[in-house]
């Protein structure tokens, strides 16, 4: 069983905070917390060693923090789910975090158990978008700011019927598989296309993509 345990690690500068995780989460057999980390540096050097399946991070955090930091994960350790755990609730934060890699965004008065749902739903289904995010991501939206002020001299793209529904389902949480049986395309195709519309609007996540697709009111 030990095999199929979720690695989890913490990554904060207050050990009240991270005793109080480890406390919440040591009663869900699936996870395993492989290690934590005091500061941004200390977060490095210890996911050089061993890399976690999930990391549980701050944004202020000594030495290097966490902006910092997720510009190094995303470049070298692509496939761990980062969870930005934090006391920052500001929009601009949020957006900035999610375009930048980040698979969640929590604050630290969050219920442990919305932790560990975020916790598996990254792992099912790379993202998990709560209300926090949603409403950060509406409100850059109602900012009305046009393709090019956000993304400076890009211009603007265009889509297929297929592409929009399919941005449309990976909006509502819904996996390659699920999509596949709606769209009637094999999952290497919808994988494929997905990465199409990544490279068409230079987003580096799927998170990227479906905010793009929202504040250009491409899906609802």
């Amino acid at each position: 069983m030990a095999s199929n345990q979720i690695k989890i690690a913490i990554a904060d500068d207050h050990k009240i905070f991270r005793d109080g995780i480890k406390m919440a989460l040591s009663n869900k057999e699936n996870l395993k917390i492989l290690w934590e980390a005091e500061d941004g540096k200390d977060m490095m050097h210890k996911i050089s060693i061993k890399m976690p399946d999930v990391l549980l991070m701050d944004i202020r955090m000594p030495e290097i923090d966490g902006i910092n930091a997720i510009q190094i994960l995303r470049k070298e350790y692509e496939t761990v789910k980062i969870i930005v755990l934090t006391m920052y609730d500001d929009h601009q934060m949020i957006t900035k975090m999610m375009e930048m890699g980040a698979n969640a965004y929590l604050t630290k008065t969050t219920d442990p158990e919305e932790i560990y749902e975020a916790i598996l739903t990254c792992m099912n289904d790379d993202y998990y978008f709560n209300d926090l995010v949603n409403a950060a991501v509406m409100g850059k939206l109602m900012q009305k700011k046009s393709v090019r002020q956000i993304y400076g001299d890009s211009l603007p793209v265009t889509f297929s019927e297929k592409e929009i529904k399919i941005l449309q389902l990976l909006s509502e949480d819904k996996t390659t598989e699920e999509i596949s049986k709606v769209i009637f395309l094999s999952p290497r195709t919808i994988e494929t296309i997905r990465q199409n519309m990544k490279s068409k609007v230079n987003a580096k996540t799927i998170g990227g993509l479906i905010m793009y697709a929202m504040r250009n009111k491409l899906i609802e």
